[in-house]
């Protein structure tokens, strides 16, 4: 994407329904993990920059971006959202055991190696702390967002429980969220299929109307996904955390290819 999109998104981001709410609910999540305002954060793939946002906004003070894509670098740097390298997912350019909490929402999504990818987020995780991690739910909701955006995959939550022990890493809690839209969108999506949308994004289709009534219900949503844990849902969000003693050693050991530095 160009800087252009990028300044799209910040803006579509800024009182959009679904923005909006997951921000809410990283926010809740976040603030229970007992982290001080000065450990090391990453946000794995910085985009438009909306976690660096979050994160500022919460108070912490060490915060890195990393985003493979110079316009989104640039973009950040621009806007003050604070320090972002460039670099991969599947190799990032972090020793082992760096950071406190890693962000990686949306993102696996897009690279082919997910399995490494989640290795490496396993590797530059301190022992004992957590990572959040998001993902577009169930291919059966396979479209157009999913084209504009370059996903690879769509996941179900067992086979993606699989992958997050298997790169050793310890699920602590995981739920389908997005769960009340789910009808509408998979309906949404048949359609465009059949008639393809003259827009970037699907989060341009939108009217102040709608996106209030769409906030409201999705508020709902992200209140109670973790409580109910619905079967389905658009997006499945993980809190997960790299082990520690016996535990890491037995992880590692269901998890072949996984490397130090």
């Amino acid at each position: 994407m160009n800087e252009s999109v990028y300044a799209v998104d910040a803006r579509l981001q800024e009182a959009h329904w679904w923005y909006v709410g997951r921000r809410r609910l990283f926010a809740r999540l976040i603030g229970r993990l007992g982290l001080r305002r000065h450990d090391h954060v990453l946000d794995v793939g910085t985009s438009a920059g909306t976690n660096l946002r979050l994160l500022r906004d919460l108070g912490f003070t060490s915060v890195t971006g990393l985003d493979l894509s110079p316009d989104a670098i640039r973009f950040c740097a621009e806007n003050g959202y604070g320090t972002v390298r460039r670099g991969d997912i599947t190799d990032m350019p972090f020793r082992a055991e760096t950071f406190s909490l890693v962000l990686a929402t949306d993102i696996i999504e897009h690279v082919d190696d997910d399995r490494r990818a989640l290795q490496e987020i396993r590797r530059v995780l301190k022992p004992g702390h957590p990572a959040l991690i998001t993902v577009p739910a169930f291919p059966e909701l396979w479209g157009f967002q999913d084209i504009v955006s370059k996903h690879k995959r769509r996941y179900r939550m067992r086979a993606l429980v699989d992958h997050i022990r298997q790169a050793g890493l310890v699920p602590d809690q995981s739920f389908h969220f997005n769960y009340l839209l789910f009808a509408p969108i998979f309906l949404a999506r048949q359609l465009m299929k059949l008639r393809p949308p003259s827009v970037q994004s699907e989060s341009e289709i939108n009217t102040p109307l709608v996106n209030r009534l769409l906030s409201s219900i999705f508020a709902f949503d992200i209140r109670t996904a973790e409580h109910f844990r619905p079967p389905f849902g658009v997006s499945i969000l993980l809190l997960v955390r790299r082990p520690v003693g016996f535990e890491a050693t037995e992880s590692v050991s269901q998890a072949p290819g996984t490397r130090g530095r």
